[in-house]
């Protein structure tokens, strides 16, 4: 595996492999990698004959600052962990390499998908997320990229950003993976105590609970409320939001039963430590 600090070092593999042939894909990370970051590269690598894996904290996309400041950074375990998930080529660029030292980023404006959920909690947050997807498409080049339903609405967001401007990439969504007690994998994870990881499964537990209720023919929007009731109650949590969604459009869905790709969502600051989760609730 070959590591490249600019993009003219990885555009010179990317031309070599296209030339020939042969399908790129493309996992963009922000680092400190996990399972979860490993099993995207793992399907990549299972689709693609060569894959690109960035490294890259992108600062425009944090709207609090000691959030990017805490970051968890761990490169070398993080060339380890892609190389042994089948990447070919790590990208890890200095912030100048991508915005040339000017981090002003334009506002970006997809409708729901950009202004409610995280859009509302993070402002500025999906503007950065543009930006540095569009740049990073721009130097890869790939035929296919791909990205955790962890994050779903960014996942929303970039499909849209892919079908406006970039003709021809497949942008594909892979599972959220969890924790063995449940809890959504995340960087941010080992930040938090025992005691408030303890507090953090009630957010994967509610959850649950809503797919088994709604399942079973309760109406999703008595579910949504009693959930909100519950967490009122419990100490050292603080719920954002909690509600169910299309996952494409973002769209509210107050629905029972089978639908179309159709999520529960849920934010959450557990200790000082912002969390999100989602999980299906009916087959797309």
């Amino acid at each position: 595996m070959k590591r490249c600090d600019t993009k003219a070092q990885l555009g010179v593999m990317v031309q070599q492999t296209r030339a020939v042939g042969k399908k790129v894909g493309f996992v963009p990370t922000m680092g400190a990698l996990h399972p979860g970051h490993a099993s995207l590269i793992e399907r990549a690598s299972n689709e693609c004959d060569f894959v690109v894996v960035s490294v890259f904290v992108n600062p425009t996309q944090f709207d609090n600052a000691q959030d990017f400041a805490t970051y968890p950074i761990a490169l070398e375990r993080d060339i380890d962990v892609a190389q042994a998930a089948g990447a070919h080529a790590v990208f890890t660029p200095k912030v100048v390499e991508l915005y040339g030292g000017d981090l002003a980023v334009e506002p970006v404006n997809y409708g729901r998908l950009t202004s409610t959920f995280e859009g509302k909690m993070r402002k500025g947050h999906f503007d950065g997320v543009v930006a540095v997807v569009r740049k990073l498409f721009q130097a890869v080049q790939a035929d296919a990229a791909y990205f955790g339903e962890k994050d779903l609405q960014q996942l929303a967001v970039i499909r849209r950003l892919a079908a406006d401007e970039f003709e021809g990439l497949e942008i594909v969504g892979c599972p959220l993976i969890r924790e063995e007690d449940g809890l959504a994998m995340s960087s941010r994870n080992v930040r938090m105590s025992d005691d408030d990881r303890q507090t953090a499964l009630h957010l994967s537990g509610w959850l649950k609970s809503i797919r088994a209720d709604a399942s079973a023919g309760i109406e999703v929007g008595k579910l949504l409320d009693k959930v909100r009731l519950e967490a009122a109650a419990v100490e050292g949590l603080e719920l954002e939001y909690v509600d169910a969604v299309n996952g494409h459009t973002f769209e509210p869905q107050q629905v029972t039963g089978n639908g179309n790709g159709v999520f529960a969502i849920i934010a959450a600051d557990v200790g000082g430590i912002r969390l999100i989760d989602n999980c299906r609730l009916a087959c797309s």
